[in-house]
């Protein structure tokens, strides 16, 4: 059974990004979605440290460390690109002006409950960063994750058991395996990889999943 790469993945989201859009792509694998958007076109990204208009990631020999993103990573800056006030910054996010969010998480349940900052460990150190913002600020919300641990346990499910970061604000999954949309009537698959079924998929997640029409 073929599996999408992280860089398949993120290629993968960028399809689903229409011009236009200002979006924040979430800290680690989200942001290598940057470098699949057409430079050329007409995208807005945006980090809550206080950037909008970012590029694709830097060469090795053109690295700013003046310039970097929310997860501490060199970007580059398309022309127009801005910097602001984190708190401007914020107020974009929780005034519903961000149109997709693109973010991690470590569950997300069939109905779009997303729980992304704390596995309730007591030795994890718990990050929440601008997440919660985000979740309930954008338009959109897509997860972009392995939908199954290294251990085999589904990512999806019914019902998250670790600490929410919020209430049903998760509208797509992007996983190695498929695509899936998360609304009040569950889990619609929208597409998957070669040489897996419905069946298959099910069995792996142990979600009552369905196609989408």
């Amino acid at each position: 059974m073929q599996r999408l790469d992280k860089q398949q993945l993120a290629r993968r989201v960028a399809r689903d990004i229409p011009e236009g859009a200002y979006v924040n792509l979430g800290i680690g694998l989200p942001t290598q979605v940057a470098n699949y958007l057409d430079t050329a076109g007409d995208y807005f990204l945006h980090s809550e440290n206080g950037i909008l208009g970012m590029g694709p990631a830097p060469d090795e020999d053109h690295i700013d460390w003046d310039l970097i993103n929310a997860g501490k990573q060199p970007v580059t800056l398309l022309n127009g690109g801005c910097f602001f006030h984190h708190g401007d910054s914020f107020s974009m996010m929780r005034g519903g002006h961000i149109d997709i969010c693109v973010m991690g998480a470590y569950q997300v349940s069939t109905r779009g409950d997303l729980a992304n900052w704390h596995t309730g460990d007591p030795d994890a150190i718990p990050a929440v960063g601008g997440a919660m913002d985000l979740a309930i600020g954008a338009k959109q919300v897509f997860v972009m994750m392995n939908l199954l641990t290294k251990t085999g346990e589904s990512k999806l499910v019914e019902h998250c058991t670790y600490p929410l970061t919020g209430l049903g604000c998760v509208s797509r999954i992007y996983s190695e395996l498929g695509v899936i949309d998360l609304g009040p009537d569950g889990a619609k698959v929208v597409e998957m990889v070669d040489n897996l079924t419905l069946e298959h998929l099910r069995e792996m997640t142990g979600v009552d999943l369905t196609m989408a029409q």
